[in-house]
């Protein structure tokens, strides 16, 4: 069964599941909730600590699905100091030059001002949601 909230997903990975299942589980959940409200509420209570770099990581999701998708906030949790990082990080798996500075300019805002440096659209499913103009996104 999918988390049916972030802080449900979050809770899921402090208990040992990885976390890209627990949060690809949840973005499906959420990409496929029925109106603002439902989207709202998946977001809307706090998640538990899962690590430095991950609760940054957590927050920068909070924020960008609630820009997406235009939601008429964001999560006040998702300001809090403890979501933010020191220090840059890039999220490849190797080390390349090349690579840390694409990923240092092509980081959505909400990633990069948490020191996280990301893909374009980092949130990306094979079934996400429709784009602004009607169609299924790749």
């Amino acid at each position: 069964m999918r988390p049916n909230t972030l802080a449900e997903a979050t809770t899921r990975i402090e208990q040992g599941e990885p976390l890209e299942k627990a949060l690809s589980e949840f973005l499906d959940t959420f990409y496929t909730a029925p109106d603002t409200a439902s989207r709202i509420e998946m977001l809307r209570d706090q998640p538990v600590s899962i690590g430095t770099r991950q609760d940054a990581l957590i927050g920068a999701v909070a924020e960008y699905l609630s820009h997406e998708y235009a939601l008429p906030r964001v999560p006040a949790w998702a300001f809090e100091p403890s979501r933010y990082l020191d220090r840059a990080w890039h999220t490849t798996p190797f080390e390349d030059a090349a690579m840390r500075e694409y990923l240092t300019f092509s980081s959505p805002a909400e990633f990069a001002s948490r020191n996280i440096f990301t893909e374009e659209r980092p949130l990306r499913r094979a079934r996400g949601p429709l784009n602004r103009a009607g169609r299924a996104s790749s």
